[in-house]
Formats: structure tokens, sequence, C-alpha cells
């Protein structure tokens, strides 16, 4: 045996325990099942925006679908549904704090009618 081959698995397991890392990971399969719902949710949202009787539901519509894209996105994709739940915490204060932050600014420049 190589010395390399006695070193690399021990530095690969301490890694994923210390990092806190989740085994499991999506298979190639999953990655194109998800894609192929992304797709269907493009173009539910494109087949939304030329149908005149859901005018007043458009937007409402539209960010709903745009949630779910993104929570798709960000579960699979950035793996965070197969990592360790400390990256999920600081992903959601993050982006908590980043929808705070855009709230304030609209609210500064009384974007909400006033």
């Amino acid at each position: 045996m190589s010395e390399r081959e006695t070193v690399e698995p021990e530095t690969t397991g301490a890694r994923a325990r210390h990092a806190g890392a989740v085994t499991r990971h999506p298979s190639p399969k999953e990655y194109v099942r998800i894609a192929i719902i992304l797709a269907v949710i493009t173009a539910l949202e494109v087949v939304v925006y030329y149908i005149e009787a859901v005018r007043d539901l458009l937007i409402p519509l539209l960010f709903l679908f745009s949630l779910i894209k993104f929570t798709l996105v960000v579960l699979w994709f950035m793996h965070l549904k197969f990592d360790s739940r400390t990256y999920a915490r600081f992903f959601v204060m993050g982006l908590a704090g980043a929808i705070t932050l855009y709230l304030i600014v609209l609210l500064t420049f009384r974007v909400f009618g006033g």
C-alpha cells in the first residue's frame, strides 16, 4: 500500500465529520427530475402570463412559482437538503437579513404608497 492510500481515507473521513456533511447526495436521475420540474414551472409561468382571466392573480402566482423554484434550487442544487443543518441556518439567516434590508430600503423610499 502506498502512503497516499492510507492517508487519504482518514483525511476524507475527518473532513466529512468535521464539516458535519451527510454522505447522501442526489443521483443524476434526481437532478434531471428536478430540472424537469423547474422547466414545467417555468412553462406554467409563461402560460399564466398570457391568460387574461388570471390578470388579477398574475403577481401572486408568479411570486409563488418563483418561491417554489428558488426553494428547489437551494435544496437540491446547492445541496442544503443533504448537508448539515448549520449551513441551512446560515443561509436562512442571511436571506432573512437581505429581505429585511430590502424592505427597509423600500419603506425609506416610500414605495408602498405614501
